[in-house]
């Protein structure tokens, strides 16, 4: 089983890094293969609801999103980690997230693992921690909880080092993704997905 990691800070090896890291270390040790993907560094440009992945199966611009989403298609649990800029994800971490999973209607994501990670030096976390996991919440996603809500502080690699309860709840997170991860597994092979209707679209808008 595999659980993939997004870094969407745009620094490769700050918070948002040691605290996936401590996520990684904890999934690998519980036997699941981990991969962390740096995007925040990228230069990924918002989406403009054009459509075009509805027809090709991937979205326009073509980049790391759309280097992403056939590791997303393979995994069996995604985590997004993303700091707090103005108390929301950094604006990067946004757009990528938003054309993933626009992009990506074409992959089933049900039953997939889904967790957020939110690093901050004081404040607006709960808030980004909220606008994350809404990607989780519409496309029958399980979302991974923890003993507290998942982020540590810190404004710096070395300081979140310091966040004691912080890197706890990351390994708690760890341990509770394998589980549910190794859950839904038996369940698919014993129980089989919940059946689904036809999705419909109301709108009321004239």
């Amino acid at each position: 089983m595999k659980a993939l990691l997004v870094n969407g800070s745009p620094r490769a090896k700050g918070c948002t890094y040691t605290a996936l890291t401590e996520l990684a270390k904890t999934l690998e040790n519980q036997g699941i293969e981990t991969e962390i993907v740096h995007v925040g560094h990228k230069d990924v440009r918002g989406c403009i609801a054009c459509r075009k992945c509805h027809e090709t199966g991937k979205c326009v611009f073509d980049d790391i999103v759309n280097e992403v989403a056939p590791k997303l298609a393979q995994a069996d649990a995604f985590v997004i980690g993303a700091p707090v800029y103005f108390a929301s994800p950094a604006g990067g971490a946004i757009s990528f997230m938003d054309r993933l999973f626009f992009s990506t209607l074409n992959i089933d994501k049900t039953m997939k693992v889904g967790a957020a990670v939110v690093t901050c030096r004081r404040g607006g976390n709960t808030a980004t921690f909220d606008v994350l996991n809404k990607y989780f919440s519409m496309n029958n996603m399980p979302i991974a909880t923890s003993q507290y809500w998942n982020m540590v502080h810190g404004s710096s690699a070395e300081e979140v080092l310091e966040d004691k309860e912080g890197l706890q709840t990351m390994r708690t997170l760890g341990k509770n993704m394998a589980f549910l991860m190794r859950s839904i597994q038996w369940g698919k092979e014993n129980v089989g997905l919940p059946e689904r209707e036809p999705v419909t679209f109301t709108s009321f808008h004239h």
